[in-house]
């Protein structure tokens, strides 16, 4: 069945050829497409949905044995001129893929310390998972500087809308383009949109993922796991090589890491793989292009308050999430952007390529 799918959409591809055209012209088929997109993003959610139930059934199961709890609230730190907000949080819980705006407190993303200089001018930036969280930042900070934004998401519609309006705000175009990025045609017509709406592309940032806890190996499915891979390398591969042929000299892909890919994570053992994988994927990468001008470089966050650990983690869990960390809270999505802006820009890294930038908020030694 799943031969006769892909079958189907190379048969799609073929006969429906993606043809450069005008920025902003769309035809019929391009919209047909996007419906069909748009349906299997539905339906990739729905499965999500399924996966986080199984996850947590069985986690909890586990949990009852070998849960303790954890020690007293430590007062969390602030380092700049802006006040975070500080630990603990609300418990809190939401079904996939998570929505930003029922957040409590709602993440901050706006940075409204950042002064814009035209770092990013006239450039053409496409961000997948780019309605809320890590994505949503950036895509303000990228208008701020001067970018058009494109963002591809799963679902999230309303929270999609609510970062469109920002990056107008900011005096940037914005395009949403809803759909599953484990379908490697998909990524294709997403750049392939981008393109035709920007009439070019400069900048492509990776940052969709899928994320679930288990407390053991043997609660991890093989749908589950299945879902990770797909999601956070066959992803970030597919849009990459979608997005090579029209990348310039001077253009930059940013894959969005993880501390879990430098140390683990007992919990996230899947979630762990692909995130070592994508620093890999980073470094190999940006050997393979750096003769074309074409920098490649990732950002390793640790704990960052956004949708996807709700809709993860138990409710009590989350009011002491990233308490860990020597700031002893989560760093907001502003904390985040400035580092995509800082690599995206030939201005202030045209020398890094192949780099790994950690934003972790502070490890304890030992």
């Amino acid at each position: 069945m799943a031969d006769d799918k892909r079958k189907d959409e190379r048969k799609e591809m073929k006969a429906s050829p993606a043809t450069l055209s005008e920025p902003g012209s769309r035809t019929r088929a391009d919209a047909e497409r996007q419906t069909g997109w748009e349906q299997k993003a539905e339906d990739t959610a729905e499965d999500h949905r399924r996966i986080q139930a199984e996850a947590e059934r069985r986690s909890h199961a586990t949990e009852k044995k070998q849960q303790k709890e954890g020690g007293g609230e430590d007062e969390s730190v602030q380092t700049g001129g802006r006040e975070h907000p500080g630990l603990p949080y609300p418990a809190q819980h939401q079904d996939k893929p998570g929505i930003e705006a029922e957040l409590d407190p709602r993440p901050q993303y706006m940075a409204p310390g950042y002064k814009g200089s035209e770092k990013l001018q006239d450039m053409a930036t496409l961000i997948t998972g780019g309605d809320s969280g890590i994505g949503r930042a950036v895509a303000v900070l990228f208008a701020r500087e001067g970018a058009d934004v494109a963002i591809v998401y799963l679902n999230e519609h309303e929270d999609a809308e609510e970062t469109k309006r920002a990056v107008e705000g900011e005096g940037g175009r914005c395009i949403l383009i809803p759909g599953d990025v484990t379908s490697s045609a998909f990524c294709r017509q997403a750049v392939e949109r981008t393109v035709k709406e920007f009439g070019k592309l400069d900048v492509l940032v990776n940052n969709a993922a899928f994320q679930e806890h288990v407390a053991s190996l043997e609660d991890l499915t093989d749908e589950h796991f299945d879902r990770t891979l797909k999601t956070n390398l066959y992803g970030y591969f597919y849009m990459a090589k979608a997005a090579m042929p029209h990348l310039r000299r001077g253009g930059s892909i940013i894959n969005s890491g993880s501390v879990t890919g430098m140390v683990g994570n007992q919990n996230l053992l899947d979630y762990s793989m692909t995130k070592g994988g994508i620093h890999a994927f980073t470094m190999a990468l940006a050997q393979n292009v750096a003769d074309k001008g074409i920098r490649v470089n990732a950002v390793a966050p640790g704990p960052v308050w956004t949708p996807l650990n709700p809709a993860d983690q138990d409710a009590e869990k989350i009011k002491k999430f990233g308490g860990d960390t020597l700031l002893k809270r989560p760093a907001q999505p502003e904390e985040l952007s400035p580092a995509y802006v800082f690599l995206a820009s030939p201005v202030c890294s045209s020398y890094i390529t192949g780099e790994i930038l950690p934003v972790l908020g502070g490890r304890a030694g030992g």
